[in-house]
């Protein structure tokens, strides 16, 4: 009997070792990864150069203090910065963590301008982590049940609603800011349509809002370009990343940009971990190897060979309600819940997930080849339609 705490329904499997998109378990019997630790494992497993690259980081130095100068954290940032276009980071561990520290810029922002209570418009479905104040912003019962009192300031509408954000401004002089997900991840790969992630821009800009992007599962060249919101030219004030940074070694990052930008000060908020030597060069070495080896063209190429398969081979059946993503980051929606698919899967040795109740989500890392794209459509197609057999 473990001793862990019981806060996971863990699939009856247990993994030894991987190399690129396949893991061993116990047993020795092969998967194909298609989900890559949930958007985690963006070089797949052992990558040769990320390895040698942690290892001889290992062997100088893990951790130092944000006490002192970080170079290695300094580079991350430039380097972040470089791609996004945006002005500062602060790096901490997690996706909550760079929410919360979005949370908390966005709170002391409209303290400097005066209003008492700021609040932050949040999205129906939308999932930004399970700290107090992140759960609280989340648009799930079942992640905050239980957690009562919630953090107030949060203002909800329906995602991809644009009259419900404008209604919002016209009652409430309160709002400092929205907090969206370009591409909802676990709310069951909902894509949002460049034109409205445009016009909230617009309408952050005309009320004087800051304009935050959870980019936390979407970004690290998921959707083939470095951050989700690229695809819209663009920019936000300030974007949250964690996941895919660094390929494994947990980090995360919020950026700011603009009139966000120069708003935390020392002493308004730090993290112990936070960029550390380590988690830096793994966040570092992850950049430099998407870029080296094309892996955001990969993302793009590999992602629409899947998605075209996908509508070819399961678009016709009447139990498929939707198939839809970006670059490797792809749900099918059927019309009934299907979390049996998941057991059903690992059987025939493949990882995938199962987000929303009834959406197949897949999230292969970005080597992912279109011979391992077309041995996944070769095992999950025969699977789901047998799923969906009456």
């Amino acid at each position: 009997m473990s001793h862990l705490m019981n806060t996971y329904a863990r699939l009856p499997v247990a993994f030894t070792h991987g190399e690129g998109a396949w893991l061993w378990d116990t047993e020795g019997k092969r998967y194909l990864d298609a989900l890559s630790g949930i958007a985690v494992n963006t070089l797949g497993h052992a990558h040769p150069r990320f390895t040698a690259a942690l290892t001889a980081q290992i062997a100088r130095l893990i951790h130092a203090s944000n006490l002192y100068q970080i170079l290695e954290q300094e580079q991350l940032a430039d380097k972040l910065c470089a791609l996004s276009g945006m002005g500062e980071v602060f790096l901490c561990n997690s996706g909550c963590e760079a929410n919360e520290a979005a949370i908390k810029l966005a709170r002391l922002a409209g303290h400097n301008k005066g209003i008492e209570t700021p609040a932050i418009i949040v999205m129906e479905k939308a999932f930004h982590g399970r700290t107090l104040a992140t759960l609280s912003a989340t648009g799930s019962r079942k992640v905050q049940a239980g957690f009562e009192p919630l953090v107030k300031g949060f203002v909800r509408v329906p995602y991809d609603d644009l009259d419900a954000v404008r209604q919002v401004a016209e009652h409430n002089q309160d709002v400092v800011a929205v907090l969206v997900e370009p591409i909802q991840g676990e709310g069951g790969i909902r894509t949002l349509d460049i034109h409205y992630l445009q016009q909230l821009r617009q309408i952050c800009d005309q009320q004087g809002w800051l304009l935050m992007l959870d980019e936390v599962q979407c970004g690290t060249g998921r959707t083939g370009k470095w951050f989700a919101h690229q695809h819209t030219g663009i920019l936000p004030d300030v974007m949250t990343l964690a996941k895919g940074l660094g390929s494994g070694v947990p980090i995360g990052a919020c950026l700011a940009a603009g009139k966000a930008a120069g708003t935390f000060k020392p002493g308004n908020h730090g993290s112990t971990f936070g960029g550390n030597p380590l988690a830096c060069v793994a966040a570092l070495t992850t950049l430099g190897i998407l870029e080296q080896d094309g892996l955001l063209f990969n993302a793009t190429t590999a992602g629409n060979f899947l998605l075209q398969g996908l509508h070819e081979r399961l678009g016709q059946l009447p139990g498929v309600a939707a198939i839809r993503g970006q670059g490797l980051m792809i749900g099918i929606e059927l019309n009934r819940p299907c979390g049996d698919l998941v057991l059903r899967a690992l059987a025939q040795g493949l990882l995938i997930n199962v987000t929303a109740d009834n959406v197949i989500r897949l999230l292969p890392p970005l080597v992912f080849t279109h011979e391992e794209a077309r041995e996944l459509l070769d095992i999950l197609c025969p699977l789901v339609s047998d799923f969906l057999q009456p």
